[in-house]
């Protein structure tokens, strides 16, 4: 489809106008709750509308593209979406809509909401640039542009505690962006150029390989500490349980998910694929990443921590999936994305219910919910075995996946270590299980805790979001087989780096004497 096309060039600017929009008419709306909670639903809706369209867009045309001001590729700025970043871009939507959502009633005090939802809209904007940017000096404007929002929203309160996990957020992800930069400086002293598509092409005909496999490794280290993936994974468990739950839900659910798309795109199109320096790297990470984060998992008793250090887990899932390098793998690693990014936030979502109907986060001070809140403990299971891969959730399809793709790839350890890894999953939320939900209630004279607050009543703005995400994790386990089925055709087109050249190159091919 033609840069050209108006219709292409509205759709790609919606990602990034939409929520602009929406953050600046909140800041208009003042004090004023009701106008606040209108003007974020409105441009969650417009948001989704946008992500939606986009996606019929990219399933009809296959990649499309936009050249702003009709600038040819490579000199003008190039925004392009094909299906991961149609995928990702309706991710962001459903997670921030719904996050705005939960947090209308999950803040206290009226100047948190006025902070938290432009904020928020800002980090959805720097998404959505992040998603259908084409040139990697882009990628590093929106991606810093999302940590300058996150980073404002994890010190909303002015609480000490956010203080310090904001200050270990900020301090790697800055070292993350740092190595970032780094490589776009050394790509342009290569190649001459920071376009994708022209990086693809010029890059195969360097004559020193290995120099591009080290700039790759830089590119893959700065993704791996904003993906949080071993060694440099503990700023997150460090950092995501110390904000908001409103918070800590929506950085929880796609925020780490940014790095593993930036990851994705980076060695499918600019970096040679099959590298094999590369491709060990990524799998050992991903490994050791997987079981580090269930280990801390485990040991856990403070529900958000538990979770955190899932997020650091499953991340590992993704890694290793990433790694297999091969069209199976790919198709896993976006299971897996549709999966946990609508799983995890699900279950930060209800951990927010569960501590408004308990007073705490605390395992040991919660007890007895089965009981007295049924719903409650509905809300829990369903996310939880999805998150453990139980059939017929939809972790089972994103894992199994990913067991399919390791064997087919004959990394037979690497298999076995994800299998345990998810049994050890079970076991956690086995244990979130007894101690909330079937143990009885205990005094709070009785708890090893934190200090807890009175219970309170949970408001429909808590359940709403929790219960349509719950839904939606039923909903991509039920629909297995089309879902299954788009993840082979987005995972075929991201390896299909020729084709992506030519969208921005069309007469390439012909130049080079490829055609008659």
């Amino acid at each position: 489809m033609s840069g050209s096309d108006a219709l292409v060039s509205t759709a790609l600017t919606l990602p990034v106008v939409i929520p602009l929009l929406t953050a600046i008419a909140v800041l208009f709306a003042g004090e004023r709750r009701l106008a606040q909670t209108a003007v974020s639903l409105v441009g969650a809706v417009a948001n989704l509308a946008g992500a939606v369209w986009i996606l019929a867009l990219v399933m009809e045309h296959g990649i499309i593209v936009s050249q702003l001001g009709e600038w040819p590729a490579p000199f003008g700025i190039s925004w392009a979406a094909d299906r991961l970043s149609a995928v990702m871009l309706l991710l962001a939507a459903i997670v921030g809509g719904t996050g705005a959502m939960f947090s209308i009633a999950a803040l206290e005090g009226r100047e948190k909401l006025e902070r938290f939802l432009p904020l928020l809209q800002l980090m959805i904007a720097g998404m959505g640039g992040f998603f259908v940017t084409a040139d990697v000096f882009n990628f590093y404007v929106w991606f810093e542009l999302i940590l300058v929002a996150s980073f404002g929203l994890m010190v909303l309160g002015g609480r000490r505690q956010e203080l310090e996990g904001a200050i270990k957020y900020f301090a790697l992800n800055i070292l993350g962006s740092m190595l970032l930069l780094t490589t776009i400086a050394i790509l342009y002293a290569m190649a001459g150029t920071l376009n994708f598509a022209d990086l693809s092409r010029r890059l195969e005909g360097l004559e020193r390989p290995h120099l591009v496999t080290a700039v790759g490794a830089i590119a893959l280290i700065a993704m791996g500490i904003k993906s949080a993936a071993f060694p440099l994974f503990f700023w997150l468990p460090a950092s995501y349980h110390a904000p908001s739950i409103a918070v800590t839900a929506i950085f929880g659910g796609v925020l780490t998910k940014v790095g593993i798309y930036g990851l994705v795109r980076l060695l499918t199109i600019v970096f040679p694929q099959g590298d094999g320096y590369l491709r060990q790297v990524i799998l050992i990470a991903g490994g050791l990443t997987m079981v580090s984060g269930v280990l801390g998992a485990v040991a856990q008793r403070d529900l958000r921590r538990l979770l955190s250090f899932h997020i650091v887990s499953q991340i590992g899932y993704m890694l290793i999936a990433i790694g297999f390098d091969t069209t199976a793998g790919l198709r896993a690693a976006v299971l897996f994305i549709l999966h946990i990014v609508v799983t995890k936030t699900a279950l930060f979502f209800v951990s927010g219910v569960v501590e408004r109907a308990s007073g705490s986060f605390d395992l040991e001070a919660v007890g007895g919910l089965y009981s007295r809140r049924p719903a409650i403990a509905f809300l829990f299971i369903v996310p939880a075995l999805s998150l453990a891969g139980i059939p017929p959730f939809s972790g089972f399809v994103g894992k199994l996946a990913v067991i399919q793709a390791g064997i087919g790839a004959e990394q037979y350890a690497l298999v076995t270590t994800a299998v345990i890894v998810g049994l050890l999953t079970l076991y956690s939320m086995a244990k979130v299980w007894t101690l909330a939900f079937w143990s009885p209630e205990r005094a709070i004279r009785e708890v090893r805790a934190s200090p807890t607050n009175a219970p309170r009543r949970v408001p429909a703005l808590l359940w709403g979001p929790a219960l349509l995400l719950v839904a939606g994790s039923v909903l991509i386990g039920f629909l297995a087989g089309p879902i299954s089925s788009f993840a082979s055709l987005t995972a075929e087109q991201l390896l299909d780096r020729a084709g992506y050249s030519e969208i921005f190159f069309p007469d390439a091919l012909e130049e080079a004497g490829a055609t008659p």
